[in-house]
């Protein structure tokens, strides 16, 4: 598996004549059909956030991202497309398409990621749950098909998300303060 690992080439989006290797994979894989238009306005506004995995010169991987401001004023990323040929999967080329991206966003100052995947699709939601992602909502009817999908959500950094914790020094404090002094 490793020997296998040492033979893929991450390479970045460098122009339209890659187009078809990225479409011609995510339609061999994913359900919901694309417009070239949908690719192009990932691609050419983000093409950073665009990474093809290669095995001797041939396309068997490909992650679609972007990075914009969200409602609260974050910069969210998210994930649009990631495929990995039927052939090359289990070895480990889709986490790291999706680590190589999150990588990128969090150095841009993205503090979450998200994406929606088909509640069905088992592979993908292993994947990204073992890489941190959580299953934030369920949308119904998501895909034209009629299946339903999951939000799942990364937080970049954890800390911002948790509830506060009194701290112990605070919380003695406030103990002390309350105590009548005892003469």
């Amino acid at each position: 598996e490793e020997s296998v690992m040492s033979e893929v080439e991450y390479v970045g989006y460098e122009g339209e004549h890659q187009m078809e290797d990225i479409i011609h994979l995510i339609e061999k894989d994913l359900s919901e059909p694309y417009s070239i238009y949908t690719y192009r306005y990932f691609i050419n506004n983000w093409p950073k956030l665009c990474i093809l995995a290669k095995i001797d010169g041939v396309c068997v991987g490909v992650i679609v991202t972007k990075l914009d401001a969200h409602r609260n004023g974050t910069k969210r990323g998210y994930i649009a497309m990631l495929a990995v040929d039927q052939a090359h999967r289990k070895k480990g080329i889709g986490s790291a398409l999706v680590i190589r991206c999150v990588d990128a966003m969090e150095l841009d100052g993205c503090e979450e990621v998200v994406l929606e995947t088909e509640v069905t699709n088992n592979g993908s939601l292993a994947l990204y749950e073992r890489l941190g992602f959580f299953r934030d909502k369920k949308l119904n009817r998501y895909y034209m098909n009629g299946v339903d999908a999951y939000r799942l959500k990364l937080y970049l950094d954890p800390r911002k998300h948790q509830v506060p914790q009194i701290q112990e020094g605070a919380a003695d404090q406030a103990t002390n303060q309350e105590k009548p002094d005892v003469i």
